[in-house]
């Protein structure tokens, strides 16, 4: 069951098209510069990086965080 979230901006948006909007957006290494995590400085890719994501919460956050400057909110 999903949950209507008018205030989560968020909301609706996977992981996956999140994270490939900020490497189109910055590239991996700008990523990785903003983001000091192994899984976008050595060897980076969707698949790996999805993964990591998903295990490590304060990573994710990190990403979200930028996701929505990048978008302006």
């Amino acid at each position: 069951m999903s949950e209507h979230q008018p205030e989560n901006p968020l909301h609706g948006i996977t992981l996956e098209a999140l994270l490939t909007e900020l490497v189109d957006a910055y590239g991996w290494s700008e990523l990785g510069r903003q983001i000091d995590i192994r899984c976008f400085n050595n060897d980076p890719g969707i698949k790996s990086s999805l993964k990591f994501l998903r295990k490590t919460p304060w990573a994710r956050k990190q990403v979200e965080d930028l996701y929505l400057k990048h978008i302006h909110f």
